[in-house]
């Protein structure tokens, strides 16, 4: 009995040291962080991935951006080649659907809330990505975050009409 409780304690502890429990109480995996440039190369922020039940969960922290709306998605592609960042591909969209929460055959396992910056550059938020998993935000050829010029409409396939890319980070296991 004794050894039972023992093996019992050292499995639970050696369970506890692969996740950490969030604040509301959910229980986090791997993680994985894109650092924001823009064109040419200035820090605008940071995006941090991380895995929960029930999806990915993604906190944008974005400073010295332009005020507005913004479209902000997932890539497939984990490239940010300036000057457009066109390499990092189209929208994350493993489950082939449409672009966008407000389309029939939608959304993009990518899709994101517009992120809206204040007037002093800087917004934030923290969204969740029910379609995507780690294993595949990480797959071979990596994944990339973009903010675009414009809000997204939540609808348009296959971008929203959400405009020119203006910062991109590339995930990177944490």
């Amino acid at each position: 009995m004794l050894r039972a409780t023992i093996l019992t304690a050292l499995a639970a502890t050696a369970l506890a040291g692969c996740t950490t429990t969030t604040a509301t109480g959910g229980i986090a995996g791997r993680s994985a962080t894109a650092p924001l440039r823009t064109a040419a190369g200035a820090d605008v922020g940071t995006v941090t991935a991380t895995e929960m039940a029930g999806g990915i969960q993604v906190r944008i922290d974005a400073r010295g951006m332009p005020a507005g709306t913004h479209g902000a998605h997932v890539h497939t592609t984990g490239r940010c080649d300036a000057p457009d960042f066109t390499t990092a591909g189209g929208h994350w969209n493993p489950t082939a659907k449409q672009h966008g929460t407000s389309n029939p055959a939608g959304p993009h396992a990518g899709d994101a809330p517009n992120l809206t910056i204040g007037a002093d550059g800087s917004g934030s938020v923290t969204i969740m990505l029910p379609a995507g998993t780690m294993a595949g935000l990480l797959d071979a050829d990596g994944s990339a975050f973009v903010i675009h010029a414009a809000a997204d409409d939540y609808r348009t396939d296959p971008s929203g009409n959400s405009g020119g890319r203006i910062a991109c980070g590339v995930f990177a296991a944490a």
